[in-house]
Formats: C-alpha cells, sequence, structure tokens
C-alpha cells in the first residue's frame, strides 16, 4: 500500500507514483475507496463510489501553517482502452475528484484531442460526479493515444484546482490483414542457376502494431506452377520475404517461366490466430548461351557465273535453340579454309538467321572452276561457361564457277606511240590488238573505229594494225598537247558476243610546215619620222625550234618600199618599222614584209601591214582630225557628214514634238460624223463634265427634268435635248402639206434654237439638239419625201446660204439626185 493509504478495499487496479521515497513503483489494490496521507493533508476519495470506479485524487499543495508550497504531487497513470469494444456506451472509464468537493460544489471538464479537439466528443466526463466516458469503440490505426486535460472549477468558473493530464493509450487487437504492396511480382533468374541464388522479394506490411503479435508477418509459399523439374524450386525467407532457388534444373528451352502463390500471415505465422494474405510471383527464366549454334547439314553447294560479285551463292542454315533474336542465339559465320585470296564472305541474314555465301571479289573461270569452302558457325554471345562447341558447327560449301563469255580487252590501255606530223597516207603506225580470255573457246576477234575525229586512221579488222588514212597535223584542233586521241572496238563472235574498247594516242612531233606570220596587220604612224616607230613581231603555229628568232626585212620590189620604210631589228622576236624620209603624206599604206623563221629548213612570208600615216600632237598622237584625213576624207567630205548628222537629229526631234502632239489630239473632242459626209447638222462629242469653276455653283438639281413643265416655254415640235430625262410620251407632230415650202426648214431649226436658249432646265454647258421627225408624219418632211414630191425644177439655192453644211444638201437635191 502507498504511504498514507487508511484502508484497502476491493476493487479495480490503480496505478499511481510519488514524488519521494517510492516515485515511479506501481502499487495494485482491490480498493477504490481510501484515504492517501502527504505529511499533515490528507485527500479524501468518495467513500461511496460505484463498484467499477477508478479514482483519480488531486494532487495538494498547502501546509498546516497556511504557507503555500509545492508538495508532493501524484503522478496519474495511463488509462489502456482497447480498441473494438462492443459496448455498450457510454462506456465509464475512471472518475475524477477533488477533496475539495466537500467544502465547495465543483464542476469537472476534460479538454484536448479526443474531447473538444477533433474528433470530438470520443471522451465525455460528468461535471458533477467526474466521471469520464468512451462514447464510441476506438480505433489504434486511427489513434494510438490521447492527451487529456481534467479541470475542476467551482460553480462561478473560477479554478479551485491545476489542471492535470490523462493520457489514454489504445490496446492493439489483431483486426487486421497483411497487405502485399503489389499484388503481382515479376522477377527473373537465369537458367542454370546454383540453389541458393537470389530471385526477387515480396513485402506485406500489417497496419497492426508491429510490436505485438497482431504486425508480426510470417511469409510461406503456397504453390508453384509448372512442377518441373521439381515441386520445390524455390523457398522464401519467413521474415524478409526473399525468394531464392532451393533446387537445380532451371532450364529456358524446358520451361520459361513459374508461377509463385505467395501467403503472409500475421501473428507470427500462427495459422490458427492469424489473419493471411496472398500474392502472385512471376519468375521469369532467362536466357544463357547454353545451345551452340548447329549446322542443318554437314555439306552445301552452290555455284555462279564468273566476274560476278556482290552475288549469293548458297544458303546455310543453323539450328539454336536459344532465345530468338537475341545476342545468344544471332550466329556468325566464318570461312575457315578454301579461300585463300578471299573471293567469298558468309554474312548472317537478321531474320532467319541464315548464312548468305556473297561473292566479293570476282572468280575467273579460267584460273578456279571451283572452290572447296570450309565454315565454321558461332554465337554473338559467347558459350556459357562449361558448354563445348559441338563438331556440328562446321560445314563444307562447293562452289561451281559456270564459265561465260568475256569480252576482249586491249593489255596496253591507254597506247601511246611517237611520229613527226606529216605521215603521208598508207604509213603502217603500230598494232593494237586485243586479247580474248576465253582460252576455252574458239573465237574470232574483229576490230573497228570507234572515235576517230580527224578520221586520219584505218584499222585493219582481223589484226588491228593501224595505218595512216590522211596526214597528221600537228597544228590541227582535234589535237591537244601535241596528242591525238582515237578510240578502237574489239569484238568477239561469242554467244552472246562481247567486246572491249581501247584507246590510241599519238604524240605528234613537230615539224617547220608552218610559216610565221606578221604581227600586227595595222597600225598608224605621224608623218614625221623620229616622234615614233611600230613595232613588229611574228606568230608562228610550230613550236620550238621552228619558232624565232625571226628575221625582218623589206622586200626590193617596189623600190618605193625602202625608199619611204626602214626595219631596225629590237631582238629576235621583235623589230621595229618607221620612215626613212622626212615627210611622208597623210594616207593609208601597204607595207610588204618578209618575216623567215629559224626552222630547219626555214620557212618565209611576206605579209602586209597596212600603215596609217596621220599628223601628230605634240605627244606624238594622231589627232583625230589627222586620223579622219589619213583615212581618205577631205575638209569638205568633214562638214558634209557633220550636216546629215545635224540634220538626222532635227528630225528625230521632230518625229518625238509631232508623236507627242498625236497623243495629246486623242484625248481632245471628235466629230462622231465627218461634216463632209453629213447632209445633216453634225454631233460633236466634247467629253466634258462641268464648266469650269464658273460652274462651281450651279444648281445640279437643275439638271434633271422637272415632274411639271408647265411653267416652262415649250420648244418646237419634234425637238428634244438628249441630256434630258423624257417625261412622257413622243409628240405626235402635225402633217404638213406635201410640197413644204422651202422656208420651213430654216424657220424649224431657228425656233428649236430659240426654245434651247430660253430652256431654264438646259445644263449650263452645249447639249445636243436632235431634229428627229422624219417620213409622212413630218412637218419638215424627209429628204425623200422633198425629193420625190417635187417636180424637179424646185430651186435649193437658198440652202447655200446656211453654210458648208446644207451645200452638199442643195447641189445633191438641186440637180435632181435620188437618195
Amino acid at each position: 500500500t502507498p504511504p498514507g493509504a487508511s484502508s484497502l478495499h476491493t476493487g479495480r487496479v490503480v496505478h499511481f507514483s510519488s514524488c519521494l521515497g517510492t516515485k515511479g513503483t506501481q502499487y495494485e489494490t482491490n480498493s477504490v475507496d481510501f484515504k492517501a496521507q502527504k505529511g499533515k493533508k490528507t485527500v479524501a476519495l468518495d467513500p461511496s463510489p460505484p463498484p467499477k470506479d477508478t479514482l483519480l485524487p488531486w494532487p495538494q499543495h498547502q501546509n498546516s501553517n497556511g504557507l503555500r508550497r509545492r508538495k508532493r504531487d501524484w503522478v496519474i497513470p495511463p488509462i489502456n482502452v482497447p480498441e473494438n469494444s462492443r459496448g455498450p456506451f457510454p462506456q465509464q472509464l475512471v472518475r475524477i475528484r477533488s477533496d475539495k468537493d466537500n467544502d465547495i460544489p465543483i464542476r469537472y471538464s476534460i479538454t484536448g484531442v479526443g474531447a473538444d479537439q477533433p474528433p470530438m466528443e470520443v471522451f465525455s466526463i460528468d461535471s458533477m460526479s467526474g466521471r469520464m466516458y468512451v462514447t464510441r469503440p476506438m480505433d489504434r490505426e486511427e489513434h494510438a493515444s490521447y492527451h487529456l486535460r481534467a479541470h475542476a472549477v467551482d460553480m462561478n468558473g473560477n479554478k479551485v484546482e491545476n489542471p492535470i493530464d490523462l493520457y489514454i493509450y489504445v490496446i492493439d487487437m489483431n483486426d487486421n490483414r497483411p497487405e502485399f504492396i503489389n499484388q503481382v511480382y515479376n522477377g527473373s533468374v537465369d537458367e542454370g542457376s546454383k540453389p541458393g541464388t537470389y530471385v526477387m522479394t515480396v513485402t506485406a506490411n500489417d497496419a497492426d502494431d508491429s510490436t505485438t503479435a497482431n504486425g508480426m508477418v510470417r511469409y510461406r509459399i503456397l504453390t508453384q506452377t509448372p512442377q518441373s523439374p521439381s515441386q520445390n524450386m524455390f523457398t522464401i525467407n519467413s521474415e524478409t520475404g526473399d525468394i531464392v532457388t532451393v533446387a537445380a534444373g532451371l532450364d529456358r528451352e524446358k520451361v520459361q517461366q513459374y508461377t509463385v502463390i505467395v501467403q503472409a500471415t500475421d501473428m507470427e505465422g500462427n495459422l490458427n490466430y492469424g489473419l493471411s494474405n496472398t500474392a502472385t510471383a512471376i519468375i521469369t527464366v532467362t536466357d544463357v548461351n547454353d545451345n551452340p549454334p548447329e549446322f542443318t547439314t554437314s555439306t552445301f553447294a552452290g555455284e555462279v557465273p564468273e566476274n560476278r560479285v556482290e552475288t549469293v551463292v548458297a544458303n546455310l542454315t543453323v539450328m539454336d535453340r536459344d532465345q530468338p533474336h537475341s545476342p545468344n542465339w544471332n550466329a556468325v559465320y566464318r570461312i575457315i579454309s578454301g579461300d585463300p585470296s578471299g573471293h567469298f564472305s558468309v554474312r548472317t541474314d537478321p531474320v532467319t538467321n541464315e548464312g548468305m555465301v556473297t561473292v566479293v571479289k570476282a572468280v575467273d573461270y579460267e584460273l578456279n572452276r571451283a572452290f572447296m569452302l570450309t565454315v565454321m558457325v558461332s554465337n554473338q554471345a559467347p558459350l556459357a561457361s562449361g558448354i563445348q562447341m559441338s563438331f556440328q558447327s562446321t560445314a563444307g560449301v562447293t562452289i561451281s564457277i559456270m564459265d561465260i563469255n568475256e569480252a576482249p580487252f586491249f593489255p596496253s590501255n591507254h597506247k601511246l606511240i611517237r611520229l613527226e606530223e606529216g605521215m603521208p597516207p598508207g604509213t603502217v603506225l603500230t598494232t593494237f590488238s586485243a586479247v580474248d580470255p576465253d582460252r576455252f573457246m574458239q573465237q574470232a576477234v574483229r576490230y573497228s573505229k570507234l572515235s576517230d575525229p580527224a578520221n586520219w586512221l584505218h584499222v585493219n579488222t582481223t589484226n588491228g594494225q593501224i595505218t595512216t588514212a590522211a596526214v597528221l597535223d600537228r597544228e590541227s584542233l582535234y589535237t591537244k598537247n601535241n596528242v591525238y586521241e582515237a578510240t578502237f572496238l574489239a569484238a568477239d563472235n561469242g554467244i552472246p558476243p562481247a567486246s572491249g574498247t581501247g584507246t590510241l594516242q599519238i604524240y605528234l612531233i613537230d615539224i617547220n610546215d608552218n610559216a610565221p606570220e606578221l604581227l600586227p596587220k595595222e597600225a598608224q604612224i605621224c608623218e614625221k619620222p623620229n616622234l615614233n616607230a611600230i613595232n613588229i613581231t611574228a606568230a608562228d603555229a610550230d613550236v620550238d625550234p621552228n619558232i624565232g628568232p625571226y628575221v625582218f626585212e623589206l622586200p626590193f620590189v617596189p623600190a618605193a618600199v625602202r625608199k619611204n620604210w626602214t626595219i631596225t631589228r629590237l631582238n629576235g622576236d621583235y623589230a621595229q618599222l618607221s620612215l626613212r624620209i622626212l615627210y611622208l603624206e597623210a594616207g593609208v599604206y601597204d607595207v610588204p614584209i618578209i618575216v623567215t623563221d629559224s626552222g630547219n629548213p626555214p620557212l618565209s612570208n611576206m605579209s602586209i601591214i597596212k600603215v596609217k600615216v596621220c599628223p601628230c600632237d605634240d605627244n606624238g598622237d594622231c589627232t583625230t582630225i589627222g586620223a579622219v584625213a589619213a583615212a581618205g576624207l577631205g575638209t569638205g567630205a568633214i562638214v558634209a557628214i557633220l550636216i546629215c548628222i545635224l540634220i538626222l537629229l532635227t528630225m528625230v526631234l521632230l518625229f518625238v514634238v509631232w508623236m507627242k502632239r498625236r497623243e495629246k489630239e486623242r484625248h481632245t473632242k471628235q466629230l462622231l460624223i465627218d461634216p463632209e459626209d453629213d447632209v445633216r447638222d453634225n454631233i460633236l462629242k466634247y467629253d466634258e463634265e462641268g464648266g469650269g469653276e464658273e460652274d462651281q455653283d450651279y444648281d445640279l438639281s437643275q439638271l434633271q427634268q422637272p415632274e411639271a413643265m408647265g411653267h416652262v416655254p415649250s420648244k418646237a415640235p419634234g425637238v428634244r435635248r438628249v441630256d434630258e430625262r423624257p417625261v412622257g410620251a413622243e409628240p405626235q407632230y402635225p402633217v404638213r402639206p406635201v410640197v413644204p415650202h422651202p422656208g420651213d426648214i430654216g424657220e424649224f431649226i431657228n425656233e428649236g434654237l430659240r426654245a434651247a436658249d430660253n430652256d431654264p432646265t438646259a445644263p449650263p454647258y452645249d447639249s445636243l439638239l436632235v431634229f428627229d421627225y422624219e417620213g409622212s408624219g413630218s412637218t419638215a418632211g424627209s429628204v425623200s419625201s422633198l425629193n420625190s414630191s417635187s417636180s424637179g425644177d424646185q430651186d435649193y439655192d437658198y440652202l447655200n446660204d446656211w453654210g458648208p453644211r446644207f451645200k452638199k444638201l442643195a447641189d445633191m437635191y438641186g440637180g435632181g439626185e435620188e437618195d
């Protein structure tokens, strides 16, 4: 019993500790109604609590002398509440009471998470009796513990005791199954792995308390599919969930995948009390290169025509039981014997894994008629340790070469020969023959020309002898860098025929067959000597030594040449031509000069140079007038030329002015009808709008025909203006006598003019008046009616007084002409 306890009674267990002496010691009693004395202070517990009450007393802090000092406190033990209780609720936990409730009424309350903080009202307290209750089932996985504070106040709300801490722990129950992180786990292991090889790890979590058996999970394997080669190929660590191999014999070629069902059970794996859950582990057996490739047969055969490359001769097939299209399955072929010259290679088909024997270097039937190859096959990846290469990894390949008709070829191609130019036709140059590689075929070769640009050569069709058909000229345009090139064809008579080409190059050695030519052909010089001279040289189509140095000299005939001119040698290629006399009349002179080269034998040529002799300025240059005069034109001719140029410029200027004026006239007003071709008044079209600035203030509304024209004087019948908008039907004209008085026409026209001038609706510009009544209903009548109704002696001379427009009408009808 604790110090100060007065008595013990049968009841619940109470845990508390003293601050001194036995602090931290747990006491167990069967009484719930007792007194604990601390010094002279006595804590009185409820003498008559309910049988299930657990009384928690308040610690005291007052001594007998009335002075306040801190006394030894009571340490309130935690309250344990089991989770998932079935009630009934509310269910009493403890009772809290202060010894001051004997003197004054006290109200009790609790605060904290679960009371006045979320989750709300999990715990409650009777404010009068101090009994604390739990109101609903607890869930340890939601809240494992609660920390509350108990308060005691009087009826006025004044604190009578300091708050005390209450700790409530939820006792765990096994109410949660283990849950696997994944429902399906995937792992792999190499085939042929030894027992104890790690495969994968499965993990399950239990929400219950892991420090108790409720949360301690253990693993075990329930089933394995397939059960080959053993029903227990794998085992699992019961505590960690690691799956390892336990038996040997994993072979991917037999079993590629295993399905293992794993069970996790709490309560340390106790199947009677624990809760369980399952997951699936899929274990894939990965391939290793434990099967070497093997040829399906020991020998293969193929054939190929000679001179073919990049041609597949034979396909080599192999069998490999490893995983297809992996390095353990991919085949690598290698020729180990039978092809010392490297004519063949074996390539791998990436789809079928077959070996394709391919010709990479042309084969000559005349040298090799067949090949016997030995080919070895292996995998891209090395074999696994302990696996030996099979004898079936090599095979023999027999390749036959087929003979075909090969084209003749020229052994020396391009063939070069050297000879002098100028060889006469029929000269034998060389024999340009071809060789037929088909030694085992009896065939004849024939020759022909493919290219002979100058047509200088001839070829013998049977033996290929080349002869000249014309003179070979080194200076020809067909020769480049002294070389003439021709191409020949050699063809056999095989089936099918084959042909080859060869090129013959002829290097032509130069001979002195071209005389030198004088340069320049034209020149000019001053009429007075010693002012300047003409530099002359020569051009020769030949090459050294058949060119310079050159010899320049004047001929003896005619004698005037040497009298007027002289040549001075500068060097082997240049000389100067100058005047010998003091003055030579201006003009153009042909001066012959003989030029001789240095060939063997030398060649000479007389060339003419045209020299213009002209007056010169102080610098020795010909003046403009002097150059013209030298050309043979006098002063009169020069003036005539200048006048012609001036006249030509004037004509061009006049033409331009006329074109501009004509363009301007296109935009002016044109007559619709030529006055000379019309006996009536002519219509002039001006294409004008408005009358300029004077028309800006005109009321444009007056341009339209008003609706009512009663106040406007009417125009003469039959007269209308084309800018009017008709407002009614055309007027009916009175019938005039058959023979009108000649004066009626003039009066009618004058009347229409007066009406138009007095018309206030007329626009401020010229208008077109139309006198448009003709025929039997016309007041004026028609020209035809005038003619037909007249007796032929009617006088129309008065029409001449009206102007030229009516003169022609008077002439027509005055003379009796018909319309």
